[in-house]
């Protein structure tokens, strides 16, 4: 019994370790000099890689759309597009809310099918609003091909990964209108639900 209760803790204390690496690594992206897709992309590899998911997604508000850029495993970026009042990640972004979905999430009557992305069959989904300042400026999905419970601590990890990549975006936005270029690479800015 004791012997099991140390090797539960020394997992815990592990898992908690390789979180607080996630983190670290992505707050690295926050003042390394590099392309804002680039910077996006290794954060999407990251998630994977760290919470031992099947893909993540990495969808941006652009004139009020989300659009698809960055994914991983690389997928038809820019050319997957939903409005806020469309499937899961929609209802994210408009809600400002974090869902969680253990198993067939494609059976939601919020889920919307796209025929270009594979992780759409996938059974578990777990999505964070990605926040600012300034308000939702994306959503970020983490996806299992397996049924999986995701745990309090992956939950509170994604808000956090969501948050980070809000600050990267509007530090990314501050750089550009500094230099005299005019916005974001990928977005004119976030915009705010209207109702529904």
């Amino acid at each position: 019994m004791v012997v099991s209760k140390a090797h539960e803790l020394e997992q815990r204390l592990a898992r908690t370790e390789q979180q607080l690496r996630l983190l670290q690594k992505i707050s690295r992206f926050l003042v390394r000099e590099m392309k804002l897709e680039d910077a996006l992309d290794r954060v999407v590899s990251l998630v994977v890689e760290f919470m031992e998911c099947d893909s993540c997604l990495l969808y941006l508000l652009d004139n009020r759309e989300l659009v698809l850029r960055a994914s991983n495993p690389p997928s038809t970026v820019g050319n997957v597009k939903l409005t806020m009042n469309e499937g899961l990640t929609g209802w994210v972004a408009r809600e400002k809310r974090l869902l969680a979905i253990s198993r067939e999430a494609f059976r939601d009557s919020r889920f919307k099918f796209f025929s270009d992305l594979p992780e759409d069959t996938y059974e578990a989904f777990l999505s964070a609003p990605v926040l600012s300042r300034r308000g939702v400026e994306g959503v970020i999905n983490v996806q299992h091909r397996d049924p999986h419970a995701h745990t309090g601590i992956e939950m509170e990890l994604l808000s956090s990964v969501g948050e980070q990549l809000g600050c990267l975006l509007m530090l990314s936005r501050t750089e550009k209108t500094a230099s005299g270029d005019s916005g974001l690479v990928f977005s004119a800015g976030p915009q705010r639900a209207s109702g529904s």
